[in-house]
């Protein structure tokens, strides 16, 4: 599949580490996903979050890695991930493109 490019206001889901930071314990529990929107991209696999804890309050979070399904994803940390309905309806758009470059290159 390919990279699905993380811009500002885009969901992901948010994993915390199973390591947080007292503040972080607060909120999160470890392996859970919490709803987050980015807010800053630095990279393609690195962003900052606001992410949305189970009563819906927002915390800010600075370079969260973000996962894209290529590589095995650290048990230990945090990170973020798309969601199975983006990385389905990037799929289908990957697909499309596939066929329409065959189809002109015939």
């Amino acid at each position: 599949m390919a990279m699905i490019k993380p811009t500002v206001g885009r969901i992901v889901l948010y994993t915390p580490s199973r390591h947080m930071d007292s503040n972080e314990t607060a909120w999160a529990q470890p392996g859970c996903k919490l709803a987050a929107i980015i807010t800053h991209v630095w990279s393609d696999r690195m962003v900052n979050l606001t992410v949305f804890d189970a009563n819906g309050v927002p915390h800010g979070l600075t370079s969260v890695d973000l996962e894209h399904g290529d590589r095995p994803i650290s048990p230990y940390g945090r990170h973020c991930e798309w969601m199975d309905y983006q990385k389905g309806q990037a799929a289908k758009a990957e697909a499309l493109e596939a066929q329409l470059k065959a189809a002109s290159a015939a």
